[in-house]
């Protein structure tokens, strides 16, 4: 199979019923993306497939062949951190760690939706172009992220100094 996971060509050959966490953590060794209930009910295993956020654990490798695969490695650009993982260390948006991969994933998905229009079940305006992010928001379009040590306030803030003003706009 054919992947281009963080801008890299990858080739895996891997029996088909392998899941994409698996294919990132066991096969490629990238360890950030993080298996924790391994049932999609948490949200630490959230990676981007063209963009889109997705649970990997419940995906199979070859569902996302040929899509372009965007883990917790690959958010950062130039050596330096995501402008989100440095708001998450500049507001204690982690404590363990362990969802932060997940999270940050998720936030930089959940912004891209919100700056296009898509309506969550708290959206007040339907007909504006772009969903504001105000903290309402926010926690909605996360609430599939766990945090098991309740880091959300700083979660909340990071991804509010982050992406609250451009999806305004």
């Amino acid at each position: 199979m054919h992947f281009r996971i963080n801008g890299q060509d990858v080739e895996a050959d891997v029996d088909p019923r392998t899941s994409l966490l698996d294919l990132l953590r066991e096969h490629l060794r990238l360890t950030g993306t993080k298996k924790g209930c391994d049932q999609g009910a948490c949200g630490a295993c959230t990676v981007l497939a063209d963009g889109e956020r997705i649970l990997s654990c419940l995906a199979l490798a070859v569902q996302y062949e040929g899509q372009a695969i965007t883990t917790v490695e690959g958010l950062s650009a130039d050596g330096g951190l995501h402008p989100l993982q440095q708001a998450f260390i500049d507001h204690d948006g982690f404590q363990c760690g362990y969802c932060t991969p997940g999270q940050l994933c998720s936030a930089v998905a959940m912004a891209a939706e919100a700056k296009r229009g898509l309506p969550s079940v708290v959206t007040a305006d339907l007909a504006r172009e772009h969903v504001a992010l105000d903290a309402d928001e926010i926690r909605e379009r996360m609430s599939g992220n766990l945090c098991r040590c309740g880091a959300y306030n700083g979660i909340v803030e990071a991804i509010a100094e982050t992406f609250a003003p451009e999806a305004g706009q």
